[in-house]
């Protein structure tokens, strides 16, 4: 009997300093979903989770037989099986939409983010906070316009986009008061208000700010 059948309930493996985990585990908290967390030390991978996942990463999650190994498609996951509350908007456009603009965060702004966790000394990490600033500086408009990012509701870009916002002051990473930046700082107050969001902080991440 393998692993998977012996769980009757759903597991996440978590890293508990990762955004990456960190953007699911929001989710988990958004749906109130009863879900075991067990937060593991990424240097210490434990067996269960080598036998399940074949690349023996964090986070991964069990629900029964069903093992995810990848963000994205954990979340959609968990909005597909727990409807309520939406996660992603109703109809296809906005839902591409949704979906490529949480494309676009792994690609410009998880890559800083991960960079400057890996060498945060480095030539390369005054560019990648640089980079990340410049482009969240970018972007920080669009916050007047409406309450969350590019939609009215919370969606999944919001859990993708939070945990990089909550972990700037540890990255070194400083916006300035201005006018330009004031609705990314309102933005980012009404996020680490949400009470999903204080769900799902580990003691670790609680430590960032």
């Amino acid at each position: 009997m393998g692993v998977a059948a012996r769980r009757s309930t759903m597991t996440f493996f978590s890293d508990p300093t990762c955004h990456y985990s960190h953007r699911v585990r929001i989710v988990l908290a958004e749906k109130g979903i009863t879900v075991d967390i067990e937060h593991v030390n990424p240097a210490a991978i434990p067996t269960e989770v080598l036998e399940i996942n074949p690349y023996g990463t964090l986070p991964t999650l069990l629900d029964r037989e069903l093992v995810l190994y990848e963000t994205k498609v954990m979340m959609e996951y968990l909005d597909e099986r727990f409807p309520h509350p939406p996660l992603l908007p109703v109809y296809p456009v906005a839902r591409a939409l949704s979906r490529q603009f949480i494309y676009r965060i792994e690609k410009d702004w998880c890559a800083d983010v991960d960079s400057l966790l890996a060498a945060p000394d480095s030539k390369d990490a005054e560019r990648a906070r640089k980079s990340l600033r410049d482009g969240l500086l970018g972007i920080a408009p669009v916050f007047a316009e409406a309450p969350f990012f590019m939609n009215e509701e919370f969606t999944l870009v919001d859990c993708c986009l939070a945990p990089i916002l909550w972990r700037l002051e540890m990255l070194g990473v400083k916006l300035p008061n201005s006018r330009q930046s004031k609705p990314l700082h309102l933005y980012m107050q009404k996020l680490f208000e949400r009470p999903s969001f204080r769900e799902s902080l580990t003691e670790l991440e609680k430590e960032m700010r």
